[in-house]
């Protein structure tokens, strides 16, 4: 019998084969269970071979055979054509829906700001934000596209570089006066500084304590201050006068634009991490993913001319 007619088990048989779960595979094809697994015994007799180890895997996790993990990458290229033929047909009487993930600061401080420029020049594209900041499993989960912060390699994505940060003092304008005005960075003995901790767990992101030896200080207590765990909050209390925070080009341009922030004083500090846009190797030639990827690189040279 041909393929085809076992649609609904080499589904099943994906799901489980990625998930390595029948019940992580039930939940998303919205079956049960037992009815993964009886999909999956089918497409086993059917082609005459075992797909997973009967005899080692646990009902809580499944191993798949010699066969099975053969069959799984032309089996998921296939699903992923099937994925494109679809969305072209559906774009043929409306909208296709692009799935992104985006760290929360990055959508917030650079892509909301601009993405209403990304609809007015291609309406027959909605984009799915997924802002959580979970490292999504691009294969498990079906995701399209991705922006990521790190080193630029991540397995079984292919990544763009789009921009790297400089890091540099900045704060409310209301600081640079009164009492205790910041002038240069000895003054910061005097405010209070704002620690970005949502990238505590990589050590070539830059801290306070990393300025401020570049900077030659080192009579200035680096760990006191208000521990935030995301960029963007750290930033609004930086805005609202609670103290100085490590300002990242990319997630202040708009801001110090408008005046909410301030360069005090200070260099700049570089950072070998940046932003890339990542999607899966396959997914090269997909219309959405390329409308994006254009998209967001004009984007990238336009606001690196204004920053330059």
């Amino acid at each position: 019998m041909r393929a085809p007619n076992h649609l609904n088990a080499l589904r099943a048989f994906e799901a489980a084969a990625r998930h390595l779960s029948y019940v992580a595979a039930a939940d998303e094809l919205n079956v049960t269970p037992a009815a993964v697994g009886s999909l999956v015994r089918g497409l086993e007799a059917a082609v005459g071979v075992e797909l997973f180890h009967r005899s080692q895997a646990g009902p809580a996790r499944l191993e798949l055979t010699e066969a099975g993990r053969a069959a799984l990458p032309d089996l998921q290229a296939g699903f992923d054509h099937l994925t494109v033929a679809y969305e072209r047909l559906k774009a043929s009487r409306g909208q296709i829906t692009i799935s992104l993930t985006v760290p929360p600061a990055f959508a917030d401080k650079w892509l909301l700001p601009r993405v209403e420029r990304f609809a007015a020049n291609h309406p027959l594209y909605d984009l799915l934000i997924d802002t959580s900041g979970r490292l999504v499993d691009f294969t498990a989960e079906r995701m399209d596209v991705g922006i990521r912060y790190g080193g630029g390699s991540w397995p079984g994505l292919k990544s763009i570089f789009l921009l790297r940060d400089a890091f540099f003092p900045v704060c409310s304008p209301a600081l640079v006066k009164g009492l205790h005005p910041l002038q240069g960075p000895e003054d910061l003995k005097h405010h209070t500084l704002i620690h970005d901790r949502s990238m505590a767990f990589e050590s070539a992101f830059p801290t306070w304590r990393t300025w401020l030896q570049a900077a030659g200080c080192s009579d200035i207590n680096c760990e006191r201050g208000l521990q935030i765990n995301d960029s963007a909050a750290a930033y609004q209390a930086a805005m609202n006068g609670s103290g100085v925070a490590l300002g990242r080009t990319t997630l202040v341009a708009l801001d110090l634009a408008a005046g909410r922030l301030i360069r005090p004083f200070g260099e700049a500090l570089d950072c070998e991490l940046a932003y890339y846009l990542v999607h899966r190797p396959r997914a090269e030639n997909d219309s959405g993913i390329s409308a994006f990827k254009d998209w967001i690189c004009a984007e990238v040279e336009t606001s690196a001319a204004i920053v330059g």
